[in-house]
């Protein structure tokens, strides 16, 4: 079995929440485990000499899924340093479908957070949610756009190699052009300055 190496722990950690989610909806859970969905309790981090090992293991949850993730010290340093998320280059753990159903996801969670922080606008925990949400949201997006090769103007197919990312593919085709994925981005983008301008203007932010 090929050794699976994510660019940051915050994509092994999601690789490995879409795989145990994509085998719970497929009914492949025996019986109810403890509590679904709470992945991270049943996930390990050890370090070793030039990576970390994240390995789950969810027997726990009913789940017959075992994963060993493997992330370089140096590529989740890269990461952090030049302030990507999910790490440099194009993924080869979540394809560009995924990706998309993430982006997706994100920006649900961050619309429903930012009018709940609009009726109410003073929490700072919820603040920072809103936010995480739309850099996410714009974020994954643009994971998706790195598989376009050079001169291209779409994903390739080669890039869609999961059930769930060529269901997008197949779904909703157009969401994979580099005009739709930067547009998608830019309005991200957009959403989160507005949102930040609208709540900040005139008044001290939110505690960090």
């Amino acid at each position: 079995m090929a050794v699976l190496m994510g660019r940051t722990l915050v994509e092994a950690y999601l690789y490995i929440e879409l795989n145990a989610v994509a085998l719970r909806a497929a009914g492949d859970a025996e019986g109810p485990g403890e509590s679904a969905g709470d992945y991270d309790a049943h996930t390990t981090l050890t370090e070793g000499p030039e990576v970390w090992r994240v390995r789950f293991d969810g027997r726990g949850l009913g789940l017959d899924l075992r994963i060993d993730v493997f992330v370089p010290y140096r590529s989740e340093f890269d990461a952090r340093r030049d302030h990507l998320r999910f790490g440099e280059g194009a993924s080869t753990l979540i394809d560009a479908g995924q990706w998309s159903v993430l982006s997706a996801g994100y920006a649900r969670r961050a619309l429903r957070d930012d009018l709940a922080y609009s009726e109410n606008p003073v929490d700072p925990d919820l603040f920072k949610s809103v936010v995480l949400g739309w850099e996410s949201a714009r974020d994954a997006t643009l994971e998706s756009a790195k598989f376009i090769p050079a001169g291209a103007d779409e994903v390739p197919e080669t890039a869609f190699w999961t059930d769930i990312g060529k269901a997008a593919r197949r779904d909703h085709p157009d969401r994979f052009t580099r005009t739709a994925l930067e547009a998608d981005a830019a309005l991200y983008q957009e959403t989160l300055d507005d949102f930040v301008l609208t709540h900040t203007t005139g008044r001290p932010a939110p505690p960090a």
